[in-house]
């Protein structure tokens, strides 16, 4: 079985180099009709409609399978260097 992630993401500026991104999950649906149906909704809602339609994304994905398959590394500010264990 498919499912359907609605999901809006965009980035901003903190400050003159730095940069953040905000994505909110907003539904998983069992088709993409209503997905697509749900973006649409939310495009006019506040805050949600001072962004263009390409900062929603509809993905989907298979039920019970695993969708990321490896590990990953993260940044030490401390040391300033990837940790990878």
């Amino acid at each position: 079985m498919k499912v359907y992630l609605l999901q809006h993401s965009y980035e901003y500026e903190v400050y003159e180099d730095i940069k953040m991104e905000e994505t909110k999950i907003i539904g998983v649906y069992s088709s993409e009709i209503k997905a697509k149906e749900a973006k649409a909704l939310f495009m006019t809602k506040k805050g949600f409609n001072r962004f263009s339609e390409e900062c929603f994304y509809i993905d989907e994905y298979e039920l019970d399978q695993d969708h990321w398959t490896d590990g990953f590394v993260t940044w030490d500010s401390e040391s300033n260097s990837w940790i990878d264990e």
